[in-house]
């Protein structure tokens, strides 16, 4: 069994984590506004409060991981989180320019 870094296995686990929560991001952007039986007549303020939430966890998640990645000079995980931060914000581009 190797033995990785404590950074490596930061980098790991930040990696797993922003991976879940981008989508839980989609299931609960899906479930809310793709997939509704009816059409809200309000807005959902909890869901679009939760969604906030999430995509200001996933910002520092892949923040902290691209910073710490290029301290310790890991192409792997530099290169996953910079494509991670570009997907997260293409998608949160084209939500908005969806829904408005």
């Amino acid at each position: 069994m190797l033995i990785r870094s404590a950074k490596v296995q930061f980098l790991f686990w930040v990696s797993f984590f922003s991976i879940i929560i981008y989508l839980f991001i989609i299931t609960i952007g899906m479930q809310t506004f793709v997939y509704s039986d009816e059409k809200p007549i309000d807005i959902p303020e909890n869901t679009i409060l939760l969604l906030f939430f999430m995509y200001g966890l996933l910002g520092v998640l892949l923040l902290a991981g691209t910073i710490i990645s290029t301290m310790i000079n890991n192409r792997h995980y530099m290169r996953f989180f910079s494509i991670a931060m570009m997907v997260g914000l293409a998608t949160l581009l084209l939500t908005k320019g969806v829904f408005g």
